[in-house]
């Protein structure tokens, strides 16, 4: 690496120059494999086109193709978006632990580009690499005959691993010690890697935080209010082929004449974008994932390295505030009853004695306590247990109840997501105060810790320990009963 104000480095495709900034270095935009455009929609990354000269990396790729949500204001049609960032220490150095940040948003929506790394370069003397990959459609589309379908955003970050297997020892990072790092939709792709052959040897140790139902599948009402139940997060290769049929003809995208393949190519961007979260599914049953995790997990047939996983205190506050109270729609006395007993069934008046309304400021309280324990809670701590039978696996829970509000008008507690702002620093962010910050330092250094040696410094889950991290003091914290698991043990 140059010595220069501006930092150059020379890889195998070509040379990048970065900047040098307070305490780190800051490469944005690097090309990992060619643009998944044209010919190339909907096939396995290709390898980059080497460039001449020196390639200017100081701001960041394109986003992967996605409209804004209301909880994503990014909007992007433009289909080359296969790059990273890389964030380093601006001192001397080699052989760092590498943390590889797989961004959440949905599995439709989320840009590397909106979490700035320094904390954890320059605190936890890591080398970071966030990376863009394909969402949504561009992502999880199948069809008949389409190879890979389903799995293409999963092979952008295969095709990462490798590149930092190749590329990284030069940002001083070491490739032997790489550790893949994701929150929400970015940790049930981690849950993917542990399945899929073609990841094997190319991570170290994994975190997943906040990994939604990654072995099952998850009562009506209880991610949002008002959604169906909903189905395993992995699909099978014929069923994902039958949905992307249904939706082509439904749409006219394809026609009697000519390659339907050749057809889906050519439909513009926008049009695809439209139906992006009928495809938010990884599918199994092919080359890149040939079992589902589901299955694969429980079973030990997965690359059993060092596993770090936790959830939030108040996860289902973020679902139920943005997507209920604050669309003028909340739960209510009335509503309470009609949904306990759409997504409990025969359990309905079990579930209400166990969560009274009485003892939650309001019905929309109540039923996103019920939603944290029942669609995040369960299914993380089964998680645990399930991968603890196997290889060394460590917990936690976030639990700041006066963590900064990620939207105005719903008391958010320690919602999902709200960990992130300790983690990452974001442009217009919240200010955290001074015992937030030390909160903040100490989960870096946890976080640090474990990318270097597999162990973030605490006991692992097989002693049914759970690391409760807060401002007030970091220590245990009976997940089970905080949860009511005991109770969830056997219900829908």
């Amino acid at each position: 690496m140059s010595i220069l104000q501006s930092p150059v480095v020379r890889l195998g495709s070509g040379t990048v120059r970065g900047r040098r900034l307070d305490g780190h270095l800051s490469f944005r935009g690097i090309p990992y494999a060619a643009p998944p455009v044209g010919d190339l929609r909907w096939r396995p990354p290709a390898p980059v086109e080497p460039w001449a000269g020196v390639r200017d990396a100081l701001e960041p790729g394109n986003p992967a193709p996605q409209l804004a949500q209301s909880f994503g204001e990014v909007t992007s049609l433009d289909e080359d978006c296969l790059t990273l960032d890389v964030t380093a220490p601006d001192a001397p150095g080699e052989g760092r632990p590498v943390l590889i940040w797989l961004h959440g948003g949905g599995g439709t929506n989320g840009s590397a580009a909106v979490y700035g790394a320094r904390r954890l370069a320059v605190t936890g003397d890591l080398v970071v690499v966030a990376p863009n990959f394909r969402l949504g459609i561009m992502s999880c589309f199948g069809y008949p005959g389409l190879a890979d379908g389903g799995t293409f955003g999963i092979q952008d970050q295969q095709a990462v691993l490798r590149w930092v297997r190749r590329e990284i020892a030069h940002f001083g990072g070491d490739p032997d010690n790489v550790t893949l790092m994701g929150e929400s939709y970015g940790a049930l792709q981690i849950a993917a890697h542990l399945a899929a052959p073609g990841s094997a040897g190319l991570f170290r140790h994994a975190i997943l935080q906040s990994a939604f139902s990654v072995l099952g599948t998850t009562p009506a009402h209880t991610f949002i209010p008002g959604l169906p139940e909903l189905p395993p997060r992995w699909a099978a290769e014929n069923e994902l082929e039958a949905i992307g049929v249904a939706v082509a003809a439904e749409r006219g995208w394809v026609t009697g004449d000519g390659d339907p393949l050749a057809q889906l190519r050519q439909v513009p961007v926008k049009d695809l974008l439209e139906v992006s979260g009928a495809f938010i599914r990884p599918a199994f049953g092919g080359a890149v994932l040939p079992e589902s995790p589901a299955d694969a997990l429980p079973a030990g047939r997965f690359h059993q390295v060092p596993l770090m996983l936790g959830t939030t205190l108040d996860e289902a506050r973020f679902f139920v505030g943005l997507f209920a109270d604050l669309v003028g729609n909340p739960v209510t006395a009335d509503s309470y009853p009609r949904l306990l007993a759409e997504a409990f069934g025969d359990a309905a008046d079990e579930v209400a004695a166990r969560y009274p309304l009485e003892d939650y400021g309001t019905p929309s309280f109540a039923w996103a306590r019920i939603s944290t324990d029942r669609a995040w809670a369960r299914p993380a701590w089964e998680l645990g247990q399930a991968l603890a039978a196997h290889t060394g696996t460590w917990f936690y829970e976030f639990a700041d109840e006066d963590a900064p509000p990620l939207f105005p008008g719903f008391p958010s507690g320690a919602q999902h997501s709200s960990a992130l702002v300790y983690q990452f620093d974001f442009e217009g962010g919240p200010e955290l105060p001074a015992p937030q910050r030390e909160l903040a330092d100490r989960m870096t250094r946890y976080w640090a810790a474990f990318a270097a040696n597999g162990d973030p410094g605490w006991s692992s889950v097989d002693s049914g320990y759970v690391r409760s991290l807060t401002p007030k003091g970091v220590s245990g914290t009976d997940y089970v009963s905080g949860h009511h698991l005991d109770f969830w043990a056997g219900k829908p």
